[in-house]
């Protein structure tokens, strides 16, 4: 399947109209930019026998848990009888899709692939909560055929973990692990399973085992812009790294936010320019607090997965756009108290960012204050994600 959208050649029009002082047009193209980069289509399929635990890796990838309103059913009530999509609540542009248990007598897996349409989906996530077995391997053997992604995940590793203390005298953690690793990569090689990659998971707590390996991989395996669609849905609280992911990841972006609020300041003059930039920071700030998980439910998803109280993680956040419904209100009065701090950084670099970006002189202090302003608001909510974290965790008990 093609690729619809080459953020290349936007990018490339969106120099050309600078350097040709063609500020409509980059307006529009800019604004066609940003759009498509904030809807670019993900979608995950999650697929294994009944009773592995893939409902519940959905709930996992979509940050929610199975008690949430709009969960994947999980248990043997909740037995995926059709292909089900699930949305991420904080970026619906992502899709993770609970495919019915394979092997089972509606779905029987030689059926499988061309029931659900496997072209539309980006890479597929096998699930297995103890061994893989044969159906599992000819739905492998036909994404290699097909040329499409696949990862095997072992689910509910951290049952394995304590059964396996408890049955031994000398236990270790790390050997258990390696061992399970180990039979699976084994068995799938023996079954014809070219090089698989098998992830060990709990989706109780996606920051241990090899979750945060999952997502590197899926990161560095995916098309630029469908990694960014993966690295803000994916859940900050695994690492903090992959917090740091998230906050390049939104900065990348910001020059072009800045570009638009510029050149619409010089087509349609200030008045409009003041509501097109409020509109833009609500969403852009929105976007943020989610992808940071610094909105309320997350925090609360960290008081009940570490016992950590929520007033304490409250504690530690310094932004006031985190944990806040961000309205247009919110943002005029975050962006007043930090305007007069903004406005003598952006004249002092003026001169040094228009020359880069081909910008006309006109449009360069307008430009550099969005810029240090939208980055101003990056830098906070990302140093409370970090905070949050390292609190949760018991990083940083002082308060």
């Amino acid at each position: 399947m093609g690729d619809p959208f080459d953020s290349r050649i936007i990018q490339q029009e969106i120099r050309e109209a600078l350097q040709n002082n063609n500020q409509a047009l980059a307006v529009a193209k800019i604004q066609e930019y940003l759009e498509k980069e904030k809807n670019t289509p993900l979608n995950i399929a999650v697929t294994g026998e009944c009773g592995s635990g893939k409902s519940t890796l959905v709930n996992a990838l979509r940050d929610i848990d199975n008690r949430d309103e709009g969960a994947a059913p999980t248990g043997s009530a909740g037995t995926t009888v059709e292909v089900t999509p699930y949305p991420h609540p904080n970026f619906p542009n992502v899709t993770l899709w609970d495919l019915p248990g394979i092997g089972t007598t509606n779905y029987p897996a030689a059926d499988n692939m061309e029931l659900v349409g496997f072209e539309k989906f980006d890479f597929f996530i096998i699930v297995s909560a103890d061994r893989f077995r044969e159906n599992d391997v000819k739905l492998a053997q036909e994404f290699q055929r097909m040329k499409k992604k696949f990862y095997f995940v072992r689910s509910k590793i951290d049952k394995n973990i304590r059964d396996e203390e408890r049955s031994q005298r000398e236990f270790s953690a790390e050997r258990t692990l390696t061992q399970i690793r180990d039979n699976c990569r084994q068995g799938l090689q023996a079954a014809g399973v070219q090089s698989p990659q098998v992830f060990l998971v709990s989706s109780s707590e996606l920051r241990l085992y090899d979750f945060p390996l999952l997502a590197e991989t899926l990161e560095r395996e995916l098309p630029e812009h469908k990694r960014n669609a993966l690295l803000l849905a994916i859940s900050s609280n695994i690492s903090l790294d992959m917090i740091n992911k998230k906050k390049k990841a939104f900065h990348s972006k910001i020059k072009y936010v800045a570009l638009l609020s510029a050149g619409v300041a010089g087509v349609a003059g200030p008045r409009l320019s003041i509501a097109v930039d409020v509109a833009l920071l609500v969403g852009l700030v929105t976007r943020y607090v989610f992808g940071f998980g610094l909105d309320i439910p997350s925090l609360k998803r960290w008081e009940d997965g570490t016992g950590v109280p929520f007033k304490d993680l409250m504690k530690v956040i310094i932004s006031p756009l985190a944990a806040k419904k961000i309205t247009p209100d919110l943002v005029l009065k975050v962006v007043a108290q930090c305007f007069s701090i903004v406005v003598l950084m952006a004249a002092d670099e003026r001169s040094r960012y228009v020359p880069l970006l081909g910008i006309p002189a006109a449009m360069g202090l307008s430009f550099v204050t969005t810029y240090k302003c939208i980055s101003s608001f990056l830098n906070m909510l990302a140093d409370d994600a970090q905070m949050v974290f390292k609190r949760a965790l018991g990083l940083n008990p002082a308060v």
